[in-house]
């Protein structure tokens, strides 16, 4: 009998063993509440799966092969490796930088792809928008699609008559619409936004060749060069992935930021809440999760509408509760003020509260195991996308159609509704949330550190040259189970606002900083330097600025070329006192992220690791020499508080290259001073 007892105690101190300790897993006291729940209940989340299983030590390294079926080949690095000659080869002869630098490019056109569908999914409903097709989509802000049509080389313009009269609002937008849809495969030129870059900047990618030339074409040929026995040179290789990278970044990327805007609003600052604790025991809880707004615009405007709240109520909720989880979190909080109900690494947890009633997701980052949760629970797991389904049975899939929009979202909205009397066991909502204020667009930064008196951002950089201002970072990115939920994300943010670095954000990084409370201005007061926290309650901002999600990235791309052109910090975006951040990367969508920075000339730190340690020679080609050709080099640094100050020490060099490393002394202008700046 002793020997049993010890056995199932064995057994059980052994299944214990495999499970993730919350307080490890995450810095996030909602999210340990929710693992301790899922782990008590016998459901397996990431965090548990993460401890269950470790990475493949080659794969991590970027030396595996399997791109023919004489592989997968295999090339561990060794010290003597590391140390001398490097003779590893596969089967086919392909050496070490090879094998990396192809998985890598691998990597950046899945990661561009993505992207860059995402906005032609946009540009497709924006089109069916400007041909009247759709009821359900409009152009909204007009004012950004005049300055979009000029960024694009649309007239706004006409002449009749000898006189110049404005062009009708829906001849503008078809056009834009035209020339946008064509940036993904046109036969001859190269991507019309890539002008829009510093011409320094753009003088580089000339030099190099690296202009994309269409956004799919430049995805097909990584593919290509990557096959079996074609491109065989890393440096070759890095040079298309760069080419994909700003396709991404310079093309699919801000073509969908700009559209998003025309047809749902460009941000300006609101006030929501986030995590978990924004579902309520007595509503319908919808959580939208995914990248693509097209669908969530329509599920707020849906729950919105007074009779399907009537219906709700028929039903014995209060309301309709929305949250949202990854970037789909960050498109409805910066235009809806949408509460953000949690990261990547949240979205099994939401439905362990007992409280979702449907979870309704569309593309990206979206996990399979969600489908074995929700058997667990009540909730209704609604695919919307045709390239987007799952295999377990309880699935149930919607296509969303953009001509049927608010029929779709309709359908879907009721049927969470009808779900809600469907709930069974225990509710259990975390009583923690924070407040938040996001939606921090180009045009909303030059309006708070800039006015409509300048109109430029000028007085963002008056700030950065006098000091008040060490200098700028972008901190965005996904989180990674491999590494404590969100610890990397807040220590970097807090370690740059400390040391007077103002803050851009986006992806999970942004809602993550949500979480924690530094998405308002009176956190200045609390982490920030006395020089950041000094603009921070003048300007009422707050020193962490929600950009949006992770394809929202383009909006930091152009805030830095903004900052060029206000003058005082050099004439290229490489000149700048900034650096950018990816603390707990996870997606591909990151490495294509980094590689279009790097490419226009940012100096980025990744944490974790970078699939290219395994092979020395090409890690040094894109940690050193790619700084000789773009003016931005890749870095690496897991510890959060090292990861920070290799951002603050390459600010303050950028400090000392342009002269203004020693503060200067404060000067009282008066009107006839600021006079004679503007002329």
């Amino acid at each position: 009998m002793a020997e049993i007892t010890k056995a199932v105690k064995d057994k059980a101190e052994e299944k214990a063993a495999k499970l993730a300790d919350p307080i490890a897993a995450s810095i996030d006291p909602a999210t340990q509440q929710m693992i301790a729940r899922a782990q008590q209940m016998g459901i397996d989340t990431v965090f548990d799966r993460a401890v269950q299983m470790k990475p493949c030590n080659i794969g991590i390294q970027g030396i595996c092969c399997k791109n023919c079926a004489m592989g997968p080949c295999r090339l561990p690095l060794t010290k003597s490796i590391s140390e001398g000659e490097d003779t590893r080869k596969g089967l086919c002869g392909a050496t070490a930088n090879t094998i990396a630098a192809r998985n890598f490019a691998r990597m950046v056109a899945a990661g561009a792809a993505a992207h860059s569908d995402h906005g032609r999914c946009v540009a497709e409903v924006f089109m069916s928008a400007a041909r009247k097709e759709s009821d359900a989509y409009k152009i909204k802000d007009t004012t950004k699609l005049l300055s979009v049509a000029a960024a694009l080389g649309v007239a706004t313009t006409v002449e009749v008559d000898g006189a110049v009269k404005d062009r009708n609002i829906d001849e503008i937008a078809l056009e834009v619409g035209e020339i946008a849809l064509n940036e993904w495969g046109k036969a001859e030129g190269e991507l019309v936004y890539l002008k829009r870059a510093p011409q320094p900047l753009y003088e580089k990618w000339t030099k190099a060749g690296v202009k994309p030339r269409n956004i799919d074409r430049e995805i097909v040929e990584i593919m290509h060069r990557t096959h079996m026995g074609v491109d065989q040179d890393y440096k070759n290789i890095v040079k298309q992935c760069t080419r994909a990278s700003l396709a991404d970044g310079w093309g699919g990327s801000m073509l969908a930021t700009d559209l998003q805007d025309i047809l749902f609003g460009t941000p300006y600052p609101l006030q929501a809440e986030a995590n978990l604790g924004v579902m309520k025991q007595d509503h319908v809880n919808i959580i939208v999760h995914g990248h693509e707004p097209v669908l969530s615009e329509m599920i707020v405007a849906m729950a919105q509408r007074k009779e399907i709240i009537e219906y709700a109520k028929s039903k014995g909720a209060k309301g309709i509760q929305l949250g949202g989880i990854c970037c789909t979190a960050n498109e409805i909080f910066q235009r809806h003020g949408v509460p953000q109900a949690g990261t990547y690494l949240q979205q099994e947890l939401a439905i362990i509260t007992g409280a979702c009633d449907a979870m309704v997701v569309d593309i990206q980052c979206v996990f399979q195991n969600l489908a074995n949760v929700a058997k667990c629970f009540h909730t209704k797991l609604i695919t919307t996308h045709p390239i987007a389904k799952m295999e377990q049975d309880n699935v149930v899939h919607i296509e969303f159609d953009e001509h049927h929009a608010l029929e779709d979202a309709e359908k879907i909205v009721r049927l969470a509704i009808d779900n809600f009397q469907n709930r069974k066991g225990e509710v259990m909502i975390p009583q923690y949330k924070a407040t938040a204020i996001g939606g921090f667009g180009v045009e909303s930064i030059e309006y708070h550190l800039g006015g409509t008196f300048r109109g430029t951002y000028y007085t963002l950089n008056d700030n950065i040259i006098n000091g008040r201002i060490r200098g700028i970072a972008g901190v965005v990115g996904c989180n990674n189970a491999r590494t404590r939920h969100n610890e990397a994300h807040i220590a970097v943010v807090k370690e740059l606002i400390k040391n007077d670095v103002i803050v851009l954000t986006t992806g999970c990084n942004g809602i993550a900083c949500a979480m924690e409370g530094l998405l308002t201005p009176e956190s200045a007061a609390v982490y920030c330097g006395p020089g950041l926290k000094e603009v921070c309650e003048t300007v009422g901002i707050p020193p962490v600025l929600h950009m949006g999600s992770c394809v929202d990235n383009s909006r930091i791309l152009l805030a830095a070329t903004e900052v060029v052109k206000a003058g005082g910090l050099g004439k290229d975006i490489c000149d700048l006192p900034a650096a950018g951040s990816a603390p707990e990367w996870m997606s591909e969508k990151a490495i294509s992220i980094g590689q279009y920075f790097v490419s226009s000339g940012v100096y980025t730190v990744f944490g974790l690791h970078l699939p290219t340690s395994g092979a020395p020679v090409f890690h040094n080609y894109l940690s050193k020499e790619l700084e000789k050709l773009y003016g931005g080099k890749w870095d690496l640094e897991a510890d959060p508080i090292k990861h920070a100050h290799l951002m603050i020490a390459h600010i303050d060099k950028k400090r000392k290259e342009l002269g203004i490393d020693k503060a200067r002394d404060r000067v009282l202008m008066d009107m006839a001073d600021r006079q004679k700046l503007e002329a």
